[in-house]
C-alpha cells in the first residue's frame, strides 16, 4: 500500500533538515555576536538572549543558577562589558544588582535570540544538553513523525509573536 511505503520512507529519513536549519540559524547568532565583539552595537540594536542554564558549558554564578534553574534571559544593550566569543560560545560581563558577573553561554544553549530594534527574532528547539552541533541525529533529537500516530516531526518557527502590529 502507498501509505505503508510512505511511513517506511519517513522513518528512514537520513537528511535531518530540522537540524540543518537550526545550525544555520545558530550561525546567524554567531555572526551577529562576532560583528559586535569588535565594534559594539550599532544604532539602536540590542539583544534579548534566552538560554538553558543547565546546558553543558553554561557558566553563571551559583546565585543566578538558583534564581534561574532552567532558563534565563539576558539583555545586551548598554551595560555589558568584555564581550568575547569562541567557535562554540560567547562570554560577557553583565551587571546584576550592581554586581558585575561574567557569564559564558554556548550557542547551542540559546533558545531565543531577539533584536527588538529591527523586529527580528529566532527561536530554537534546544531542550537538552545533548543537542548536536552537526547534522547527525542523536538519541535526544526530536522524533520522526509517523503519519498513522500523528507524532510531531518538527515545528514551524513563527516570528509573528516578535513583530510589531
Amino acid at each position: 500500500m502507498p501509505c505503508q511505503r510512505y511511513v517506511r520512507i519517513m522513518s528512514e529519513d537520513l537528511l535531518r533538515y530540522d537540524l540543518m536549519i537550526e545550525n544555520a540559524l545558530r550561525d546567524v547568532v554567531r555572526h551577529t555576536i562576532e560583528k559586535i565583539v569588535g565594534t559594539g552595537l550599532p544604532g539602536e540594536h540590542h539583544f534579548y538572549i534566552t538560554f538553558l542554564t543547565k546546558f553543558p558549558g553554561v557558566e553563571i554564578p551559583d546565585y543566578l543558577h538558583k534564581q534561574y534553574p532552567e532558563e534565563m534571559t539576558i539583555v545586551l544593550q548598554h551595560q555589558f562589558f568584555g564581550l568575547t566569543m569562541s567557535e562554540t560560545s560567547f562570554s560577557a560581563t553583565l551587571s546584576f544588582n550592581n554586581v558585575k558577573e561574567r557569564l559564558t553561554v554556548p550557542f547551542a544553549a540559546i533558545t531565543t535570540f531577539a533584536d527588538p530594534s529591527v523586529n527580528f527574532a529566532l527561536q530554537f528547539h534546544s531542550s537538552t544538553g545533548d543537542q548536536p552541533e552537526n547534522d547527525s541525529p542523536s538519541p535526544n533529537s526530536p522524533p520522526s513523525s509517523d503519519p498513522e500516530t500523528g507524532e510531531k516531526r518538527g515545528e514551524v518557527i513563527s516570528l509573528d509573536m516578535f513583530r510589531k502590529k
